[in-house]
């Protein structure tokens, strides 16, 4: 379990995390959402003991992380794959690791199976593509077998196989009882392998709870029609107080009624329907609903666009190499 009170983390005058509160519970998997410079990375690391708390506490198993006498036994963690030697070999990475705590060379072979590493483990790190050096450090999280896991952005880098075995070994670990804590920016991934949902933006929680629950908090169900008469059947809605969108000629995204009532209108006013289905929203939407007033690094799209089509209009002003 993972239990802080009112963390609170300023470099200076730049507060990253700002008085949050949350319980992580063991037997299931929380997914930890954010944009960029929301107060991820430094809350991790706050649980991890790499960055002290300006105020408030955080523990892993009732104690905070530094005062384990085992510690990759109680919490093993993926912060940043890049953080091993390259002149190491993965083997010699682990096995380094586990003399630290007495781990038998035998459980550094087990993870190096289990990780998919086994062909390239006598190899220097420095070597390693991203997704194996993510696969290193799911491995040296697991090396101790331990009761917490933490994860920042496991399947970066790794190929489809790969995200679908880092779903499935947080699965198994949370159905053994363990407490499992993970990022990630890919919010298709994580509707499918998260059980409850932590979001922060700004350094503050913005959203807690499990997953339906916090995408219902924000986007209630739609319905979606479509139909060559849209704006008849838009207009009999609308007396009724149904909150319509038309995302694209001859379709209705219809919000406070639902599928049933909405085919037997259709039918009494001899409306034909091409197609009548209920919608529910994606985490990816309550997600940018919920960050939209969040985000601190905001793209702009049209700035990208203008300068993509001046960039195309300069390079063809410009004459081929021998035909000057």
């Amino acid at each position: 379990m993972i239990e802080a009170h009112e963390l609170t983390k300023r470099y200076g005058e730049k507060t990253a995390v700002d008085g949050i509160s949350f319980t992580i519970a063991p037997g299931s998997v929380t997914g930890f959402l954010g944009p960029n410079g929301a107060g991820k990375s430094t809350t991790m690391r706050m649980i991890m003991g790499l960055d002290r708390p300006t105020s408030g506490t955080v523990t892993v198993n009732g104690r905070p992380y530094a005062e384990h006498r085992s510690p990759l036994s109680e919490v093993g963690a993926l912060l940043d794959a890049k953080a091993v030697h390259p002149g190491r070999s993965a083997r010699s990475h682990l096995r380094t690791m586990a003399a630290t705590h007495n781990i038998p060379s035998s459980r550094v072979d087990e993870v190096i199976e289990m990780t998919g590493l086994a062909a390239v483990a006598g190899k220097r790190v420095g070597g390693f593509s991203l997704g194996m050096g993510q696969r290193l450090g799911i491995a040296s999280a697991m090396l101790a077998d331990p009761r917490t896991l933490i994860l920042d952005e496991p399947v970066n880098g790794l190929d489809p196989e790969g995200v679908q075995w880092v779903r499935r070994l947080v699965r198994t670990l949370a159905d053994e009882g363990r407490t499992v804590f993970l990022s990630s920016h890919l919010m298709s991934e994580m509707a499918q392998t998260a059980d409850q949902l932590l979001v922060i933006g700004r350094g503050r929680i913005i959203a807690a709870g499990p997953v339906q629950e916090v995408i219902d908090s924000v986007s209630a169900a739609a319905v979606r029609v479509r139909t060559p008469r849209a704006g008849e059947l838009a207009d009999l809605l609308q007396a009724d107080g149904v909150t319509i969108s038309s995302p694209e000629p001859g379709t209705l995204d219809l919000r406070g009624i639902d599928a049933a009532d909405v085919g037997e209108l259709a039918c009494a006013a001899g409306i034909a329907l091409h197609e009548l289905c209920p919608r529910s929203a994606t985490l990816e939407e309550a997600y940018m609903s919920l960050t939209q007033d969040a985000v601190e690094y905001r793209s702009d799209l049209a700035a990208t666009t203008s300068a993509a089509t001046t960039s195309a209009a300069t390079t063809s002003a410009v004459p081929e190499e021998g035909s000057r």
